[in-house]
């Protein structure tokens, strides 16, 4: 492990003297007993530029496979963010795509947990029909996990201690397909975007209830394609601190921002092509478009607020993540899998605190704090999560 560059720019004569990175990809802030994982420092120094260029990592988690069905074909990824049932903070939260008596794509109906440290053994979280053909899950703040299972038509609750139910089963479903959830405002907050028909919904949370709900975007493009070739608005991703939905594109390689997207009405933004009508339609731009993303279907939040994307098709075998600036577009890429390509789907990522204490030479030592990332991916050629760290 390393300092960030920029910090090792800056640092005036500086000698390395101690890295204690409280990463949870290596244990560190995690606790089998603890009800969270470390947070990042109140007032940290944060990345600038690429956080691709500031990790050099890759950590086998560990399988994905169903214990007892032993579906695979990880599609969706979250963290939990409290102990609570089954779980423990931090626990990667995984959904199987395939079934584990024919592995077929769109049949998969198991849940399980990784704890965050290398060569995890999963657990299982909970096994439904109703979960069947499982694409993404999302965490609420009791660690109650929302999922959309695009083959039952439904997006379903899973609570932390495996029960699955149907609160939202009232709302116009159509092969649910993406899924994030944040606080803003101290209003929770689920987006869900659809396969059928490439509408984005929003939905209010009270607990683990629902409020109201509301279309606000329609018009993306779908393919209606079969499980596995399955192409529309997907990889969700909220960053609270701004109030801007992003969208995967995967029909039209390319990513799309709604600002304001906790007050846009229904059918505020209607996606034509390359143009957005509606009567919010200015919250809408492009930010990314054309290679190198191809086929994206899965993204995250970044600590700097840059996104990383993951590609499902690439003419050249690779599986590359795309880091992409909401204000400069791509930033850099990494291909993290040289296996068959349409590898990479679930991605999630969390800050993590890295503590540099330097000598000057002149006045003892200093002692700064910065934030790092990991990046935890679904690896479907080897039915794994991955970590990619410092």
């Amino acid at each position: 492990m390393k300092a960030h560059d920029s910090f090792q720019r800056t640092a005036r004569r500086a000698t390395m003297l101690v890295i204690a990175a409280s990463l949870v990809a290596c244990g560190g802030g995690y606790s089998s007993g603890g009800s969270s994982y470390s947070p990042p420092p109140m007032q940290p120094q944060p990345v600038s530029g690429s956080v691709f260029a500031t990790l050099g990592t890759m950590t086998t988690i560990g399988s994905t496979l169903d214990p007892t069905e032993h579906g695979g074909n990880p599609y969706g990824l979250t963290i939990a963010p409290v102990t609570a049932g089954l779980v423990t903070a931090g626990d990667l939260v995984v959904c199987n795509f395939n079934d584990g008596a024919t592995n077929t794509q769109g049949l998969g109906t198991t849940v399980v947990g990784l704890h965050p440290v290398k060569g995890a053994a999963p657990y299982r979280i909970a096994q439904s029909s109703q979960l069947l053909g499982c694409s993404a899950v999302t965490a609420l703040p009791d660690s109650s996990i929302v999922a959309t299972a695009s083959q039952a038509n439904s997006t379903v609750l899973v609570s932390p201690t495996g029960a699955v139910s149907s609160p939202f089963s009232a709302n116009p479903s159509a092969e649910p397909w993406g899924a994030i959830t944040s606080a803003y405002h101290g209003t929770q907050l689920l987006f869900v975007s659809n396969a059928a028909n490439g509408t984005v919904d929003r939905i209010t949370m009270s607990g683990d209830t629902q409020t109201s709900f509301t279309e606000i975007a329609a018009g993306f493009s779908v393919n209606r394609g079969a499980p596995g070739s399955i192409s529309a608005p997907a990889g969700l991703t909220y960053d609270a601190s701004i109030d801007t939905l992003y969208v995967v594109d995967t029909n039209s390689n390319r990513v799309v921002a709604l600002a304001g997207a906790s007050a846009i009405g229904k059918d505020g933004v209607m996606v034509s092509g390359s143009s957005f009508t509606g009567a919010s339609a200015s919250s809408a731009r492009v930010i990314a478009s054309g290679a190198p993303l191809n086929g994206p279907i899965s993204s995250a939040l970044l600590a700097n607020g840059n996104l990383v994307v993951g590609n499902t098709l690439d003419a050249n075998g690779t599986n590359l993540l795309v880091e992409v600036s909401p204000s400069k577009g791509v930033v850099a890429t990494k291909n993290v899998d040289t296996g068959a390509a349409g590898a990479i789907f679930g991605i999630v990522a969390v800050p993590a605190t890295i503590t540099v204490t330097t000598s000057n030479g002149y006045n003892g030592s200093t002692t700064m704090s910065v934030i790092s990332n990991v990046i935890y991916f679904n690896d479907d050629n080897t039915n794994t999560v991955v970590a990619w760290s410092q």
